[in-house]
């Protein structure tokens, strides 16, 4: 999860063509603190992962690889046509 998660953030973030620090600031991080998401080295709190979902516009399933479920009640997601 944590490696899908991390691939997942680094994915919106060059897709909304925000920096690591863009999403530093977003979320009040430091820059480090945010790039360990990423790397996978740290997992967001439940509270940070929801302020994710807000500034991509996605679920919060979504970030956590939860595509199966998604699915399974009709909801899909498509990062090309995601709302910027």
């Amino acid at each position: 999860m944590i490696k899908l998660l991390s691939s997942r953030l680094r994915m919106l973030r060059l897709h909304h063509k925000y920096t690591q620090q863009n999403m530093a600031d977003f979320l009040h991080l430091t820059l480090n603190g945010y790039q360990k998401y990423e790397q996978g080295e740290s997992t967001p709190p439940l509270e940070t992962l929801v302020k994710i979902a807000d500034i991509f516009n996605v679920s919060t399933d979504f970030l956590l690889g939860r595509d199966a479920y998604l699915q399974s009640i009709g909801i899909t997601f498509d990062i090309e046509n995601a709302e910027d």
